[in-house]
């Protein structure tokens, strides 16, 4: 079973994620190791047709080694600042690269995690790296635990909120809220509505449903809202994100 990530973005909100399983990440690592295969070989031939293949010696060989590692290296840096923590292969598996402390993954963390897969994989055969993502709380290995990183799954986390829609809520710029009366609200009971939430979405049964219910009820007449013309669930994830805007 997967181990559960919770993650506190820089707005205080509190989310739950799966991290990837071990089966996903080698998925990925084969997918984008046969991506920078594919482009390598590319290189490679182009070096051929404008060189020719008479003056290549020793130097050469090492220059080509360096090479292979050099553009694998570069690749995953490239892609996972390109696609905010994402390479080829973990968009594949729908699997995410993310901060523990809720921030975008930055060039330091990504070099850095980049880096120290020489010991997670290159070094020890990947021995290492799955001892680490099978025994580790949050299925770290060395790079993720340097960089403070985790993967995530983020496909069928519980129905939550995706980090993506929290961090992209950047301002009242590109969100306009629509129940400003939310401000007289507290981050505790910001707390009780993510919480009331998750356990709906984890749990849909009659009880949590009647909680959510209530909740709704309660909010909707303190903040004197007549009436709403969405479901309850997405009234309760409207009033969080309206929050986030106007309090951060």
């Amino acid at each position: 079973m997967a181990n559960s990530i919770e993650i506190t973005t820089t707005q205080n909100v509190t989310i739950e994620y799966e991290s990837a399983k071990l089966r996903n990440r080698m998925i990925a690592f084969i997918i984008d190791i046969a991506v920078v295969a594919f482009g390598y070989y590319i290189l490679f031939f182009l070096i051929l047709a404008v060189f020719g293949d008479h003056g290549l010696n020793q130097w050469w060989s090492i220059f080509f080694m360096i090479l292979g590692f050099v553009s694998y290296f570069l690749y995953h840096i490239i892609s996972e600042v390109v696609f905010q923590g994402q390479s080829l292969g973990k968009r594949a598996t729908n699997s995410k690269v993310v901060r523990l402390d809720g921030k975008e993954p930055q060039w330091s963390d990504v070099v850095l995690r980049a880096m120290l897969q020489i010991v997670d994989i290159f070094f020890s055969a990947g021995i290492i790296g799955i001892i680490l993502i099978k025994t580790t709380p949050k299925g770290q290995r060395l790079g993720d635990m340097a960089a403070n990183t985790a993967v995530i799954k983020l496909q069928g986390t519980y129905g939550r909120f995706t980090l993506g829609e929290i961090l992209n809520i950047a301002s009242i710029s590109n969100y306009q809220p629509i129940y400003p009366q939310v401000r007289t609200l507290n981050e505790n009971d910001m707390i009780l509505i993510k919480n009331t939430l998750a356990r709906y979405q984890k749990y849909p049964n009659e009880a949590h449903a009647s909680a959510i219910d209530a909740l709704s009820d309660r909010l909707m007449a303190l903040l004197e809202i007549p009436q709403i013309s969405t479901q309850r669930t997405d009234f309760l994830k409207t009033l969080l994100r309206d929050y986030i805007v106007l309090t951060r």
